[in-house]
Order: C-alpha cells, then structure tokens, then sequence
C-alpha cells in the first residue's frame, strides 16, 4: 500500500510500515507539499501538527484512508473527506492517560512555582519566600469536558483530595452514573468556571468551542483560580487570558500545551509572563503512549489493506462526524 507518513509516529511502528508499505516521509509538510506527494497515495497517516484540507483531499484521487494517530479531530476537513469515500480512523485510546498526567504537572508546576523557580535558580537567585503556592487538596477542580481525558483527571483530582465537577455536552444518566462513580459531580458549565479553584479544559475545537473561554467566562472565574488547557489552542481566547493575567485580579496564572498559533518559531505573547507555564503539545508525548499508539497504527493499516479494517474498529476509533 502506497503511504504518506505525514506526521513522525514511533520509531519501530515507521520501521514496520517501512519494511511492507511504499511509504513517503513528510513530517509536518505544508500544504502545498502535502498536495504534491499526496497525488498517488492510499492512505496518509497524521498527527495534530497537518492539516488535512479539501485541496490535499482533491490532489489525491486514489486516497481511502486517514488514520489520525492521536484523538483530535479540528485538523481535518471531515466533510469533504466523507464527501470524498474516503474513511477517517483515528488512534485515542493510548492518550488519555499521559495527556491527563500532564494536566497534573502542568498544574503543579503553575501553582507551586516549578517552573518558575527553576529558572531563578539557574540564575543564582533563591528566593524561597516568594515561591510558595496552594494546596491541591480540598480544593476544587473543574473540568469542562469531561470525557475520555477530562473524567481520568477528576479521578487523579479525587486522589489528590479534591473536590471535582465537571460539565459534558450531552448528559445521558450513563454518562452521570459514570462520573459519579468516578468521584465527579456533573455540573453546567457556569458552575464550573465560577466554583474551580482550578479550571482544566479538555473539550474539542469546533465552531460551538472555538473561545469557549473569553474575556466573558475569564471574568466570571473565581478569585484566586489557576486555569490549564490541554484541549485545543482555539478554545480559549489567548488575547483575553493575557488581558487578565496582566490587568485583571481574578486568574492568578495559567498553564498551556495547546496554543492558537503553534509551530516553530512561534513565541506567545503569554512567554513574556512569569504567572504562565508553556510546553508545546506534548500532552500524548510519553514514551509508552507513543509506542501503543504506533502499534495500532500498523494494525489498522495492514487490516485496510487486507480489507478487514471495520472488523478492527473499536467505537472510538471510527470517525462519523465533525467532532469528539
């Protein structure tokens, strides 16, 4: 099978494909690449650093499959693609949990000061005094999308000895049962952003979330309130949250691995502030993830290939519409 390896997925997954596909390397290609090594492929498989627009999807006339080697969706143009025959699978499974740890430590290091101490160290300042921070425990932690990775963080926030609550687009008694049994009291978004000590967003980006949090929600968060966002850069209004953080008294830091812009050579303006924490998409990045994640991706690609792939699927993995 002719593949585009758009995105780099785990080394021994790419030596596999290697060795039984024709497989063209293009790491985070741009368009107009993209549209030119794609002409003759069957398959692309991709990361959330490429996009997958209607002219890539038109410049290849014998494509059938998308396989999105992670969970998001906003990097796709799904319409065009089903329009097109051809079939989106994606590969969420291993990423929930090494995205959920790193909403943790991305939360320790915002309200302890991690990050921001060990820069004045390597500096040779110690100042211990101004470096203190609160406590997680007993505090409250919300989460706005409690799916998949939001609900293991209120698990994790549980064990902390926190109290979670978290919002979902569609309440079902199974999914309130769920998170119940999780330790997670459902909530409407308002509650959430107006009783989080700590508001961490794990919901998708589509046209209903794009700046889901805005100038609006920012100033409606609770005094003293730290916010993570390991969702999507276009969920939050990144010009509000620098407004607040700077001029506000509300939020009194931030943590991102997801950004509006993203890429090299992007600096944010929030870089400039001691109160932010930034890691550039990292959230799937460990180690053991990656290596399930390649895994499956081989799997789903030979059974296409063999013509079994639907027999494969688990419900997670198929894509039929434009958002998690």
């Amino acid at each position: 099978m002719k593949i585009l390896l758009a995105s780099s997925i785990d080394p021994a997954a790419i030596k596999v494909l290697e060795s039984h596909h024709d497989v063209v390397r293009a790491f985070n290609a741009p368009e107009e690449q993209l549209i030119d090594l794609v002409r003759d492929r069957e398959a692309v498989v991709f990361r959330s650093g490429v996009k997958i627009s209607a002219a890539v999807l038109d410049a290849a006339p014998n494509l059938e499959l998308l396989v999105r080697a992670g969970s998001g969706l906003d990097n796709i143009d799904i319409e065009h693609a089903r329009s097109r025959g051809v079939q989106i699978v994606r590969v969420p499974g291993s990423s929930a949990q090494p995205v959920a740890e790193l909403t943790f430590g991305l939360l320790l290091s915002l309200v302890r000061k991690v990050a921001l101490a060990d820069r004045l160290l390597r500096e040779g300042h110690w100042p211990k005094a101004q470096l203190g921070g609160p406590l997680l425990a007993g505090k409250t932690l919300g989460i706005v999308g409690a799916g998949r990775i939001g609900s293991r963080v209120g698990e994790m926030g549980v064990a902390w000895g926190m109290r979670a609550i978290g919002c979902v687009d569609r309440v079902t008694p199974e999914v309130a049962g769920g998170l119940a049994g999780r330790g997670i009291m459902l909530a409407d978004f308002d509650t959430v952003v107006a009783e989080a000590d700590f508001l961490c967003l794990h919901l998708p980006l589509d046209e209903r979330t794009h700046h889901i949090v805005d100038a609006r929600v920012l100033s409606r968060m609770k005094d003293g309130s730290f916010l993570v966002n390991v969702a999507r850069g276009g969920v939050l209004d990144e010009k509000a949250l620098y407004t607040e953080l700077t001029e506000g008294d509300r939020v009194l830091g931030a943590a991102l691995d997801v950004h509006e812009s993203e890429g090299e050579g992007v600096v944010s303006p929030l870089a400039a502030l001691p109160n932010v924490v930034l890691t550039p998409h990292i959230g799937a990045m460990a180690w053991d993830s990656q290596r399930l994640i390649g895994e499956r991706v081989v799997e789903l690609l030979g059974a296409h290939e063999r013509g079994c792939l639907d027999d494969l699927l688990i419900p997670d993995e198929v894509v039929t519409g434009t958002a998690l």
